[in-house]
């Protein structure tokens, strides 16, 4: 049985697959909140087997319950939506990260990017580095082939790097090796922040619109994140350890040293650690 449902997309020209899940490559949902703004109200072209991919009782359902009475339930899911940017057509994929099935999923998406005609795949990604809030995000960059990426976006880091991969790179590793043009945008969240990172949502869409060629709005969130940089940088500067290790930060972003592999992948360590306790709290 195929795993996912594709409905009429109607004409498309050459569209591009901007791809966003959530879990650890979704530091402070920045990612999949990027992905939601580009999807908007786009109308839903595939929807894929929630039940064969999510395990809900390590992603359960969310029961809402009014006045006693079990109103409504919302489900893990992960969809396909069409939307126009510019003259452009853009497929969205974003949800949950599937706990299951990952090879099937795989060549779910090469399969739907062949009969849809797929041009390009971006994936969107978030996280967790040594990086300062106060300023601009740090955009990394995957490429399949050199020449992908677009504005001042390089790829890296250098050398070889081994993380725990998302279900997001599996995909667009599939899709890559069918010889499409598959890359993603990664944008650094400081580690020492938690909750939703809306300005790395905005760098992330901002990547996007260069990448496209296109103009995306990104207004309210750009506002969100004036708030949350203000919030920070009084609770930063109420602490002395906290602003002497910013001003740290701040130092190496300013002499343009890039983040090494062994650091990307302690702050990444530590990111799972922390959402391992918190998962086993919530339990």
């Amino acid at each position: 049985m195929t795993l996912y449902r594709l409905d009429d997309p109607g004409d498309l020209v050459a569209p591009t697959v901007i791809a966003a899940v959530d879990g650890w490559i979704d530091a402070g949902s920045a990612s999949t909140t990027a992905a939601a703004r580009l999807a908007a109200d786009g109308r839903i072209v595939a929807t894929f087997d929630a039940d064969a991919l999510f395990d809900y009782r390590a992603r359960r359902p969310t029961l809402e319950i009014v006045d006693g009475r079990l109103a409504e339930l919302a489900w893990p899911e992960l969809t396909l939506r069409h939307a126009r940017l510019g003259d452009r057509d853009v497929l969205v994929l974003t949800g949950a990260e599937p706990d299951y099935r990952w090879h099937e999923l795989a060549d779910a998406a090469v399969d739907i990017a062949r009969r849809l005609d797929v041009a390009e795949w971006i994936s969107l990604g978030s996280i967790p580095a040594a990086v300062p809030h106060t300023r601009d995000v740090p955009i990394l960059g995957s490429a399949a082939r050199p020449g992908l990426l677009r504005g001042d976006v390089q790829a890296g880091p250098e050398g070889t790097l081994r993380v725990p991969s998302a279900a997001i790179s599996v995909l667009e590793h599939a899709i890559a090796a069918t010889g499409l043009a598959a890359l993603g945008y990664y944008a650094q969240v400081p580690h020492y922040v938690s909750g939703p990172y809306p300005a790395a949502a905005v760098a992330l869409l901002r990547a996007v619109g260069r990448h496209l060629d296109a103009e995306l709005g990104d207004g309210e969130l750009a506002r969100e994140a004036e708030e949350l940089r203000t919030r920070l940088n009084v609770a930063t500067a109420a602490d002395d350890t906290t602003r002497s290790y910013v001003e740290r930060l701040e130092a190496m972003v300013d002499e343009a040293r890039l983040p090494s592999g062994d650091d990307l992948i302690s702050e990444i360590e530590r990111f799972l650690r922390d959402r391992g306790s918190e998962g086993s709290q919530r339990t």
